[in-house]
Parts: C-alpha cells; sequence; structure tokens
C-alpha cells in the first residue's frame, strides 16, 4: 500500500475515533438529562397527586359546610 493510501488511511481513522469518542459524551449528556427529567416528572405527578387530593377534600368540606349546594 502506497504511504498516501496509509497516511489517508490512518486520518480518516483517527476522525472515525474522535467522532465516536465526541458522541458516546454527547449520549452520556443526553441520557443523564434524561434521568433528571423522569425524576422531575416522578415528583410533578406526586405534587399532582397530592394538589388533587387536596381539593378533592376542601370540596367536600366545603359541601358539609352548605348542604343546600
Amino acid at each position: 500500500m502506497p504511504t498516501d493510501t496509509m497516511d489517508a488511511l490512518e486520518q480518516k481513522i483517527d476522525q472515525l475515533v474522535e467522532l465516536s469518542n465526541k458522541l458516546q459524551k454527547e449520549n452520556a449528556g443526553l441520557r443523564d438529562r434524561e434521568s433528571e427529567w423522569i425524576s422531575e416528572r416522578g415528583k410533578l405527578l406526586e405534587k399532582n397527586e397530592q394538589a388533587r387530593t387536596r381539593i378533592e377534600r376542601m370540596i367536600t368540606r366545603l359541601k358539609t359546610l352548605n348542604p343546600e349546594g
């Protein structure tokens, strides 16, 4: 194999290795962000459920205060 061809091949391989490393880092960052979003979603769902329960209790108490309503 001529030296020029070998050098070009090595250069392409180096570029692919760099791209692979970059994509692995980016992928890890995206996975971390996804994990954070999932955690935040769980917390928001829990808060929503607590708010719903509190509102239902308030409605029930209001109905007992005003039996005609």
